[in-house]
């Protein structure tokens, strides 16, 4: 007689979760990702072939990574092994390479090595990887949410096709579950639950485009229905609480919502700045943070078109420490509001990049004699401010050369033409001009 543990595959699927039994078995059944894995992608063809290249798949939480490694290792002829990037050290990737070896040798068959959540290993892990893949004793699938660029060592990625997996939109996450809900072998569709599209739209919103996180969702709120029952959005916000949003503060997506938020307030969109502003506020972001982006963006892409952005925003950041939130949303708000409005200069940060590459460049400038410090005794004698014109004895300003000999003529700052630097210039100038 079996074991009650020795379960068939069959059996296996039947207590399952809804998203491992509705896992797509061939590309064709993948949803949302056209791009990667259409009839005309590089990777459709690659399986097609047999011949499927080391890869890395990247991309957010529930967009299809592990499917499609799960597809590849459907079709394919080769030998598919998965390891566990958090449990699987480097005798396990050893060993792995000497069975792979063994099946190409014995057996004229490739090994396909799986390792989701790759960017888990640690370099000496990802190095090990390395003259397996660059030799082709196995092929390497990669699945990762994190941006490879930084978590990958370099000389590994550069031997993976890289493949990018988008977030699912709404409608890709409502297909996924309509078919869920209409398969009678996998799915839900022998129970008739009724689940309306906008109810599916609710769900979908949910799970922020993490298909597993919908049919998880969706296989809980319809657990509690009897047969042919419906579920509505007033049962499904009872079981779903307070929706969670997608944003991990020390992850990729975080400093994208970042990047949008600051080149929204430097392309003078106000309503594009608040989205941003208020999704960082919402996922609990500190305000600190938010400040400092704020001032930076005042400085950097406001400057002297508007030098009271600056202090505006600076203001802000005290004012929004001063009384937490939510109260500190209206002061940032106003800061970002007014930077958005605000005309528009980048020449102090062009202005200090270029001195800074100049100054860089060796640590030896001369400084000339009638600037140098001429405080102390005896520093008179060796030249140290003599010739020094005091620029208030020609009232406020006098013609004298202060950049090194070296660098005589040399020009950093191109003023701007928006706001008040245009006056700022033609003020200086004029003033040159008349104390000449």
């Amino acid at each position: 007689m079996d074991s009650l543990f020795d379960l068939d595959q069959n059996d296996h699927m039947k207590f399952a979760p809804l998203a491992e039994r509705m896992r797509p078995k061939k590309l064709s059944d993948v949803v949302g990702q056209e791009l990667a894995v259409g009839p005309n992608s590089f990777l459709a063809k690659m399986i097609q072939k047999d011949m499927v290249p080391s890869i890395l798949l990247f991309g957010p939480p529930g967009c299809g990574k592990t499917t499609i490694a799960t597809v590849i290792a459907n079709i394919t002829k080769s030998k598919f092994v998965k390891l566990n990037a958090t449990a699987s050290g480097i005798k396990e990737i050893r060993d792995l390479a000497k069975s792979a070896k063994d099946e190409l040798q014995f057996y004229q068959r490739r090994t396909i090595v799986f390792v989701d959540e790759i960017h888990r290993f640690n370099k000496g892990q990802q190095d090990i990887l390395l003259p397996y893949v660059e030799d082709g004793t196995f092929i390497l699938i990669g699945a990762t949410t994190e941006n490879p660029y930084f978590e990958i060592n370099a000389p590994l990625l550069s031997r993976l096709r890289l493949i990018r997996l988008k977030a699912l939109d709404e409608e890709s996450i409502v297909e996924i579950l309509e078919r869920a809900l209409n398969d009678r072998e996998r799915g839900l569709g022998k129970h008739g639950y009724h689940v309306s599209r906008p109810v599916l739209k609710m769900v979908a919103s949910y799970a922020s485009g993490d298909s597993r996180a919908a049919l998880n969702l969706l296989e809980q709120a319809t657990a509690l229905l009897e047969d042919n029952g419906t579920l509505t959005e007033k049962e499904l916000k009872e079981l779903a609480g307070e929706k969670i949003l997608n944003y991990d503060k020390n992850g990729d997506y975080h400093y994208d919502v970042v990047s949008a938020f600051i080149k929204s307030m430097r392309g003078s969109d106000p309503d594009a700045a608040l989205h941003y502003l208020a999704r960082m506020i919402n996922s609990g972001e500190k305000p600190s943070f938010i400040s400092r982006r704020i001032i930076i963006c005042a400085a950097e892409d406001v400057g002297l078109a508007d030098p009271n952005a600056l202090t505006v925003a600076v203001e802000a950041a005290k004012a929004a420490e001063f009384v937490g939130f939510p109260e500190a949303q209206i002061p940032l708000a106003e800061a970002v509001l007014y930077i958005c409005l605000a005309p528009k200069s980048n020449s102090a940060v062009m202005g200090i990049m270029a001195a800074s590459a100049e100054a860089g460049k060796r640590s030896d400038w001369s400084i000339p004699d009638y600037l140098r410090d001429a405080h102390y005794a005896g520093a008179a004698k060796l030249g140290h401010g003599n010739g020094y014109l005091y620029p208030h004895d020609f009232g406020g300003w006098v013609e004298q050369e202060y950049m090194p000999s070296e660098l005589k003529g040399h020009v950093y700052y191109s003023p701007g033409k928006n706001g008040m630097e245009s006056s700022l210039e033609s003020r200086w100038n004029n003033f040159r001009r008349k104390n000449k």
